[in-house]
């Protein structure tokens, strides 16, 4: 058996080889036109008819061999493409499979049919002749060659068999040795060929290399004698003996040269000592040899025999590499802080020293957050924002004074630690400075920024407590103090770690509350105004925990987004509120609130196509809520997505108008149908006049932009009236008019509120009958 040429040889001589099969096509034509020649001349001689076919094969073969190597050349094989050669490989094993099976014919037919010794002695000979080409042409190529070699000479050997006698069976016996002889002269040829090529290419890469070395040698090379004097020194070492002396070096003493610069101040004196002691010695080593300017110099001594060899390699810019690094490893490199790494061993050294000099004060650590920073990175850019993140380390440094550890943890984060204070006042005082220098805005790049900080706090009294337990404890005094409004300070308290306990086992039961299906929808309605008939109604998660009870939505909801499964349960509320809408009375929609995570994580469009087809409600039934929140913390992504849901039909309503970064520019790029007007708007409306002003403003100026108006929160008949006689709002949603209910209950009261006129104390009597 054979080994594919493509699977033995690298893919350049592979491709060689392939290009030199194609690579004469007037040899290939000179050798054919010899065997259709000789051919031709057998059939006129031998009238067979069989002989007649040998030479219209051979014309055959040799046309396709040529149209065949025309195209390889018009080809223009890369020298490296492997699999365009291989495919030609195949093209020429099939041309050349053909002339042999062609030639091998012309052998059996001149014995068999033409029975001419004349025919059969110019067969042979010019199909001999073929065989040895084609050693010469196609040795490269083992499985061309080998198929080759046995289609002709198996031919030619069955002739010789058939025509019978003694020696015509004794030369079909030799075709076989000639077979593996062809072969070996094949492989021996391939090999020499390959091992020239391949040793001279390694010769000229060794040789190059050599060279390249030579040509761009770096460093300095010099060689003392026995005496100690310079004997052999490279143009690289004179240029470093420059700044060392201003003279020749040749011929000079090594150690006297030295000894001068550095009584002169050019080097220090221990370095040059110590070269000068191992070079006296015969021994080997390297010294580095600091200049006043601040350059390296590192001197490799060798010495063997009577001879010293000396290196001078220029290592300035690793030793500045190696403090670079080194500063990297320990400080952050936009602040110039410690880092997290570097501030808990800066940490751990004062704890082990406030133990040895048993000081028992309480120490503080505090971990400090700038608030909405992800805002400012979003609106302003990456630019302005790492320049807030330096000014922030300065006015915390500043405000801190001495005596304050400092790092950035990270991001946004930065962390102090105080050690050694003694009572609270002091640590008071250090949160209020902190908290103070951030009440003057930021000016950067012309830009005014107002941004303050959250601080958690936790002062210990025991210097044995972890560094990382203390972190922990300051991270849930920050997290308080983001939940209870930010631009703040909170220290931690016990109490603190239960919350935190308890919220870790919500998320962990929240995520198997989703994947075993136990939340619940209920439905508030939402009515028209005028009509006082339900035209909505808005679908609301609930979960109602096995153990802990109902659990508050604005506490589970927030838990989902953080742990990524409020996607899930947007998929889930979008299945089910589309399935019980459709139950409902044609004029009544369904509206869905969407997440600013699920427009990062999912496909928002093919969620709500799924839900549409599985439900079969109408698209105009379905109504997608978004809050001003998803829009600045999504806003391209959302904006492509609303985008893509209003040309479904889908209603789009922008909820909780006013409670956000509210900005009129969202209502005139996105494709919203309906402005939500928050419950704050409504709430104050009875006691205050301003604000049933702001809310009839607000409301005005959703119809104005063709949108409809929905006001939440409406409670009392009071407000009820006010909206009604002073505003332009169409539809109502609050407890005036339904609490959240579950599917049976929503359908009845939508079915009553259709079917009945108005009453108040009806509607009251069946709220409160829930």
């Amino acid at each position: 058996m054979f080994t594919p040429a493509r699977k033995s040889m690298p893919a350049i001589d592979y491709v060689s080889i392939v290009k030199s099969v194609y690579g004469d096509r007037r040899a290939m034509v000179l050798g054919a036109l010899a065997a259709v020649l000789g051919a031709v001349a057998t059939a006129y001689k031998s009238q067979h008819p069989a002989m007649w076919m040998v030479a219209a094969g051979f014309v055959l073969v040799t046309i396709y061999r040529y149209v065949d190597m025309t195209a390889f050349l018009r080809a223009k094989v890369g020298p490296t493409d492997v699999n365009e050669a291989a495919r030609w490989e195949v093209h020429a094993t099939w041309g050349g499979a053909f002339f042999a099976f062609m030639a091998g014919a012309w052998c059996f037919a001149s014995m068999v049919f033409a029975d001419d010794p004349a025919c059969e002695l110019i067969s042979l000979s010019i199909t001999i002749a073929c065989m040895v080409g084609i050693v010469s042409r196609n040795f490269g190529l083992d499985r061309l060659l080998t198929v080759q070699l046995v289609v002709a000479l198996s031919l030619i050997a069955a002739g010789l068999m058939i025509k019978g006698g003694f020696y015509y069976w004794f030369l079909a016996l030799v075709m076989m040795p000639m077979l593996v002889s062809f072969r070996s002269l094949a492989r021996d040829a391939r090999s020499i060929l390959l091992a020239a090529v391949h040793g001279r290419v390694e010769a000229n890469r060794l040789a190059s290399e050599l060279d390249s070395a030579l040509g761009t040698m770096q460093h300095g090379l010099c060689m003392l004698d026995d005496s100690g004097l310079i004997t052999v020194a490279n143009d690289r070492a004179e240029m470093t003996f420059a700044a060392l002396a201003s003279e020749h070096w040749n011929g000079r003493p090594f150690a006297a040269l030295i000894s001068a610069a550095a009584a002169r101040g050019v080097i220090p004196q221990r370095p040059a000592q110590r070269l000068v002691e191992t070079i006296n010695a015969r021994q080997s080593g390297k010294v580095v040899l600091q200049f006043t300017d601040d350059h390296y110099l590192e001197v490799t001594v060798s010495s063997r025999q009577d001879r010293t060899v000396l290196l001078f390699e220029d290592i300035t810019s690793r030793v500045k590499a190696e403090e670079r690094i080194n500063f990297m490893a320990h400080f952050d490199a936009l602040t110039g802080l410690p880092n997290r790494g570097h501030f808990g061993e800066q940490v751990q050294e004062e704890i082990r020293l406030a133990k040895a000099q048993n000081t028992n004060a309480p120490t503080a650590l505090m971990i400090i957050d700038i608030d909405d920073f992800k805002h400012i990175n979003d609106t302003m850019g990456h630019l302005i924002g790492d320049r807030v993140l330096v000014e922030t380390a300065e006015r915390i440094s500043a405000a801190l004074g001495e005596g304050a550890l400092v790092a950035r943890l990270g991001g946004d984060e930065f962390i102090v630690y105080r050690g050694g204070r003694a009572g609270g006042a002091p640590i008071a005082e250090d949160i209020e400075a902190i908290l103070a220098a951030f009440r003057a805005p930021f000016q950067i790049l012309g830009e005014v920024i107002s941004s303050a900080v959250s601080i958690g706090v936790v002062v210990a009294d025991d210097t044995e407590e972890d560094l990382d337990a203390l972190m922990t404890k300051a991270d849930l005094a920050l997290y308080k103090a983001k939940a209870n409004g930010k631009a703040q300070a909170q220290t931690f308290r016990d109490d603190m770690d239960t919350d935190y306990r308890y919220r870790q086992r919500l998320k962990a039961d929240l995520k198997q509350a989703v994947a075993a299906g136990a939340l619940s929808l209920v439905y508030q309605p939402i009515v028209d105004i005028v009509t006082r008939r339900v035209v909505s109604c808005e679908a609301l998660a609930r979960w109602n925990h096995p153990e802990l009870g109902p659990i508050p939505p604005s506490i589970f909801i927030p838990i989902a987004e953080e742990t990524g499964l409020i996607s899930d349960i947007t998929g889930w509320v979008l299945a089910c509120a589309t399935k019980e809408c459709s139950t409902w009375p044609e004029g009544v929609s369904v509206s869905v609130n969407v997440s600013a995570r699920d427009f990062r994580n999912v496909d928002v469009r093919k969620m709500v196509e799924r839900a549409l087809k599985t439900s079969g409600l109408a698209p105009e039934r379905l109504e997608i809520e978004v809050t001003e929140t998803a829009l600045i913390e999504q806003k391209d992504a959302a904006g492509a997505v609303l985008a893509d849901l209003a040309e479904l039909g889908l209603g789009i309503a922008l909820d909780d108008f006013g409670t956000g970064y509210s900005s009129l520019s969202y209502l005139h790029a996105m494709p919203f149908t309906k402005l939500k007007i928050d419950r704050t708007f409504v709430m104050d409306i009875t006691e205050s006049p301003r604000a049933l002003k702001l809310l009839s403003n607000v409301a005005q100026l959703g119809r104005d932009i063709d949108l409809k108006v929905t006001a939440e929160g409406v409670e009392t008949e009071a407000q009820l009236n006010l909206i009604i006689e002073n505003t332009t709002i169409d539809q109502i949603q609050g407890y005036l008019f339904g609490i959240p209910l579950p599917s049976r209950d929503v359908a009845e009261l939508i079915e009553r509120m259709t079917g009945e006129s108005y009453s108040p104390k009806a509607k009251v009597n069946l709220v409160n009958s829930r």
